[in-house]
């Protein structure tokens, strides 16, 4: 009798299981539309880092509408909602980002932009070259399913971040503001998950890594004095810009030569050079402006170490004078490895295990790692490629495009890892 009782229990518990696991996909099905929708409003009315006024007013009024307690202003224009489930437990953060880019969209859409806004003193274009407009869609539907499915044990905490792609010259922003301003605490957060749209992967798929997937970001900038002469006399001059070029070359040996490459990748790239006026002209100065990546401190340490001693010492020998300032920029995206480990079942759930890829990590920055240093933390990418595109823009492009079916997989993916790591 009590083996039939516990064999009924059990019928009874993996029935009632299966009931609540149709009526979430359900849930999740339905949201769908919304979440496009929602996209296509926030693509077509994309804005500045730290200028997110109206995005956060629409996604402040959907988190109230869901009957959650939301703070608002927290690193200039972020957004939190705060989720309770049935019974106490653990807190989990959902992490999107909402600012777009200094970019013209090219793209021929119905929703395409035309918003302008003001960078760097100038007006500009502004366009979600970097589908942050999908990662609020998105997470607005998880928001939108979970209120109406909180059978679960603990609290969700719905964090959108403002000012990814960095704050304007002058302001703090982002990530690093949000963590400093206290967005993990009270409740204090013990664990955050985040997902990023891929223009170049295919709908449908999951990527990820357990530790480091993303790299270190940092900006330097090179200032270059020399002496002023006329073009047709070099002689008289301590050229600034010969002495750019041997830097130049000179820091990429850090990178080719005494870097160990086959531990870690790191990248060093210059964007901008700027000097003189004219052509007959040997200026002053020169101007070098540039990024490293990273994967590893130590590395990050060495390079960093070595363009401070190369720099000077370069241009001391071409007669010049030469400072470098290197930012501390994004740290390391680092999926921690346990959580990682623990949360790819509910990912393989989500996708399917046969479109849930294990990825090389990137040289491309996040800083989401502000939280990952805080708190463990799992990112992932979503495809957002349309299978059998060729010739898919790269983001941060006039012609970045993203195929909306995919959009639906990471409501689903947020859904199930949140279930499954807070449990019923």
């Amino acid at each position: 009798m009590k083996y039939t009782k516990t064999l009924l229990l059990s019928g009874i518990i993996l029935v009632s299981a299966f009931a609540k696991a149709q009526s979430l996909e359900k849930e999740i099905k339905a949201v769908e539309s919304k979440v496009i929708e929602w996209r296509r409003d926030f693509h077509q009315n994309p804005e500045l880092g730290n200028r997110e006024f109206k995005t956060a007013e629409k996604i402040a009024a959907h988190l109230k509408s869901l009957g959650m307690e939301v703070q608002t202003g927290i690193a200039f224009t972020g957004v939190v909602g705060i989720l309770k489930g049935k019974r106490p437990g653990k807190v989990l953060a959902l992490r999107a980002d909402i600012d777009a880019l200094p970019v013209e969209e090219r793209a021929d859409l119905p929703f395409k932009s035309t918003a302008k806004g003001t960078y760097r003193g100038n007006e500009v274009p502004v366009m979600h070259a970097c589908g942050h407009d999908t990662h609020i869609a998105i997470l607005m539907g998880v928001a939108e399913v979970l209120a109406k499915n909180n059978d679960f044990a603990g609290t969700v905490k719905f964090i959108f971040q403002p000012a990814e792609e960095g704050a304007p010259p002058g302001e703090e922003g982002g990530a690093e503001l949000m963590v400093k301003e206290g967005v993990l605490k009270n409740p204090d957060v013990d664990a955050i998950f985040g997902l990023h749209i891929g223009a170049g992967q295919d709908v449908g798929t999951i990527a990820y890594k357990p530790g480091g997937i993303m790299a270190a970001s940092q900006s330097f900038e090179i200032n270059v004095k020399g002496k002023q002469s006329h073009g047709s006399t070099p002689w008289t001059s301590i050229d600034p810009i010969m002495a750019s070029v041997k830097i130049i070359d000179g820091l990429q040996t850090i990178i080719s030569r005494e870097s160990p490459l086959t531990q870690e990748a790191a990248v060093l790239s210059i964007g901008k050079i700027n000097a003189g006026v004219r052509s007959n002209i040997i200026p002053e100065s020169a101007q070098i402006i540039g990024t490293l990546r990273t994967l590893d401190y130590n590395m990050q340490a060495m390079i960093n170490k070595r363009m401070q001693e190369m720099v000077p010492a370069i241009a001391a020998a071409y007669r010049a004078e030469a400072t470098i300032d290197i930012a501390k920029g994004y740290p390391i995206t680092y999926n921690h490895l346990d959580l990682t480990a623990q949360m790819l079942p509910s990912m393989e759930k989500a996708a399917g295990k046969d479109n849930v890829k294990l990825i090389k990590a990137i040289t491309g920055a996040e800083d989401f790692s502000f939280f990952q240093k805080e708190v463990p933390g799992v990112y992932f990418f979503l495809g957002g490629k349309t299978p059998g595109d060729k010739n898919a823009a790269p983001h941060h492009t006039p012609d970045f495009y993203i195929d909306e079916s995919g959009l639906l997989l990471g409501v689903k993916t947020f859904v199930q890892m949140t279930t499954d790591y807070l449990g019923s």
